[in-house]
């Protein structure tokens, strides 16, 4: 965050990976999402994003390329913001994202740090993705199924979801503190929160949504490798009441997944009424506590 003017700030953030889909527009679709949800996480409205790309145009044709810049630039549309230039460069595998640009009121600015114990905490998507993309990669390039590779529709379609309207939300209801879920899953990104405001936290891990058929691809054997660091990253600062399943799940390494927002137990109603009101999903998860870098997961 930059101050520029008076209570005006600038935020800015990037991001980019490569293809978790097989379709190119989605693909640069669901990496846009991602790449502006540090954007809203911080309470701030994005207003010009710089696009970050990497293309083997020697394997592949430039109109895929150009299908992914498509779907960037139809999500930063959708978001309400230009996509002004970028960069390309000739690589191996194709990866792409973007570099944004937003602007935040000082005093409304939200950060990752500011949480207290007693605070609640609310997601705003499910988890389980990395999982259920592990599964369906696995499909599509091992031929382990049969019949056709699972369905992802559930997971991409949330993974196309802006975190705008939360983001909006949260501020509007004074939120203590708030990340977006991505690559440290939920625990990982959580862990941050604690270390930067000296808190722990507890999670009701019932009460964490799940995509559909998570469970079962974990039970199977899926779980991608990032996911794997995390858990060996992170254990040592973990108290378990729940299955070893649960631990792993808070672990998943997600893509464009929702914001964890912590809030005052005075103004978590009014968070509500706004979610409810304006049709947006959110769960209740836990608590920060006073437990200065654990997390505790409990049933």
């Amino acid at each position: 965050m930059l101050r520029i003017s008076g209570d005006l700030a600038i935020a800015q953030t990037l991001d980019f990976f490569t293809p978790i889909v097989d379709d190119p527009f989605l693909f640069g679709a669901i990496a846009a999402v991602n790449s502006v949800s540090d954007i809203y996480a911080m309470g701030a409205k994005p207003v010009l994003g710089l696009a970050i790309a990497a293309f083997p145009s020697d394997k592949l044709p430039l109109e895929m390329l150009q299908q992914i810049f498509n779907g960037g630039a139809s999500k930063a549309a959708e978001a309400g913001f230009p996509i002004g230039g970028g960069h390309t460069i000739i690589d191996d595998v194709p990866k792409y994202g973007l570099a944004v640009t937003g602007i935040v009121s000082v005093d409304k600015l939200v950060r990752n740090s500011t949480a207290s114990a007693g605070d609640l905490l609310y997601l705003t998507k499910p988890i389980g993705n990395g999982i259920l993309v592990s599964r369906y990669r696995a499909a599509t390039t091992r031929k382990l199924f049969r019949r056709k590779p699972p369905n992802i529709d559930e997971a991409i379609d949330w993974m196309l979801r802006l975190n705008r309207d939360a983001g909006e939300a949260m501020v509007a209801a004074g939120a203590s503190a708030a990340t977006d879920i991505t690559g440290y899953g939920l625990l990982g990104h959580l862990l941050e929160m604690c270390a930067g405001a000296g808190a722990g936290a507890e999670i009701l891990v019932s009460q964490v949504p799940v995509l559909t058929g998570a469970r079962e691809a974990l039970a199977e054997g899926f779980f991608p490798a990032g996911s794997t660091r995390n858990m060996e990253g992170f254990g040592s600062r973990v108290r378990l009441s729940v299955p070893e399943s649960e631990f792993k799940l808070v672990c998943d390494a997600q893509t464009s997944g929702g914001l964890l927002i912590a809030i005052a137990p005075d103004r978590a109603q009014k968070l509500e009424s706004i979610f409810d009101q304006s049709g947006l999903f959110y769960a209740k998860v836990g608590s920060m506590t006073d437990e200065s870098g654990i997390v505790a997961l409990v049933p």
